[in-house]
Parts: structure tokens; sequence; C-alpha cells
């Protein structure tokens, strides 16, 4: 799943929050690696808010696989 803004990233966890918490973080983990290629896209482009708008992604996906972790 490609995530592109907040937004779409606070929808998306709301919506596995159904899953198990191995399902969660299956999901967590693979929109992470997604967004560090897009981040990694767009730092090439050198667009800064593109990168800033993954990292924002990025810190809402993390802080919630720490949540579920734990």
């Amino acid at each position: 799943m490609r995530l592109k803004n907040e937004k779409e990233t606070r929808e998306a966890i709301e919506n596995w929050r159904n899953f198990s918490p191995a399902g969660q973080a299956a999901n967590l983990r693979s929109a992470i690696e997604n967004l560090e290629l897009d981040q990694m896209y767009y730092d090439q482009k050198g667009s800064e808010r593109g990168v800033e708008r993954c990292e924002t992604c990025l810190t809402i996906l993390k802080d919630r696989l720490k949540e579920i972790s734990e």
C-alpha cells in the first residue's frame, strides 16, 4: 500500500486496528519500507516537501509500531 500523506497514513492505521497485532505489524513494516523508498526518491529529485511529507508519515507509522510492540 502506498501512503501519500498524513491523512492516508492515519486512515490506514485505523483500518489495520481490526487486524491481529502481528498483522498490523506486517502492514506497518511494509508501509514503512515503501515510504523509505519514496523518501529516497524525493531526496534524489530535490523535493524537500516530498521528503518532509514522507518523514511525517514515517514518524506516525513508527510510533504505532512501537505501541503494538509494547
